[in-house]
């Protein structure tokens, strides 16, 4: 059905669903569009550009170099963090309620396997480092913050949509609690964010893989970028 502007009411995007930042209206899924589309729509694109880029830079840094221990570390970091983005890329736009929920869904999938890998990849990098000294870095006093971090979110998440009823006492104390995940997962981004800058200035990294910087940061800027332009902020809360 079409307004009285003759845009279709489905089209149609209210005060509250709004971006931050960006142009509204290439966020919002329409009803007649697959969920996977939401992984490409508006400025994902430019989001998927930064993790992939990022990727490829761990990767080929990492494979460059003879195999040991550390080397599935930053490997099952970054795979994680490209897990989270498209967690957060897919469910960013959903509206109705049965989008929500398929939307939540997938979400949970990505994080559980992505949740998976990041703990992997801090029990590799714990026997790695060995009688060595730990979280004395930057870089590693960000990481143990950022792993922490994920865990509470992830039992957070898991509690307020699975176990509502019998850890809260009700489904309505979850969904009070749904803004305050959705804003610590942005702040949790941004944490993984700086733990990956602070990566490339390890030792290691500016002795052997030799991650450029400069590419780690136009990566994180883009992944940001794409991924706040989509923010709505009454999901929030605000």
């Amino acid at each position: 059905m079409a307004s009285a502007t003759g845009i279709p009411q489905d089209h149609i995007i209210s005060p509250d669903d709004e971006p931050l930042l960006g142009r509204p209206g290439d966020v919002t899924q329409r009803t007649d569009e697959s969920i996977y589309r939401n992984l490409f729509t508006g400025t994902a694109s430019v989001a998927q550009a930064g993790i992939w880029i990022l990727a490829a830079l761990v990767w080929q840094g990492v494979l460059s170099q003879p195999l040991s221990l550390f080397t599935p570390h930053p490997l099952l970091g970054v795979s994680a963090l490209l897990l989270q983005v498209q967690a957060s890329l897919i469910l960013q736009p959903t509206a109705t309620p049965q989008q929500k929920r398929t939307g939540t869904r997938i979400h949970y999938f990505f994080q559980l396997v992505s949740v998976v890998l990041f703990v992997s990849a801090f029990v590799i990098i714990e026997v790695n480092k060995g009688s060595h000294p730990h979280f004395v870095s930057p870089h590693g006093i960000l990481g143990l913050a950022t792993y922490i971090s994920i865990v509470l979110q992830a039992v957070v998440g898991v509690i307020q949509y699975f176990l509502p009823v019998t850890v809260l006492g009700s489904i309505d104390a979850g969904k009070r609690i749904y803004k305050y995940h959705r804003r610590s997962g942005y702040v949790l981004l941004l944490l993984e964010m700086a733990t990956v800058v602070a990566a490339t200035q390890t030792t290691y990294n500016l002795m052997a893989l030799h991650i450029p910087l400069w590419g780690v940061i136009i990566s994180v800027i883009f992944i940001l970028a794409g991924v706040g332009a989509r923010i709505k902020k009454h999901k929030l809360g605000l």
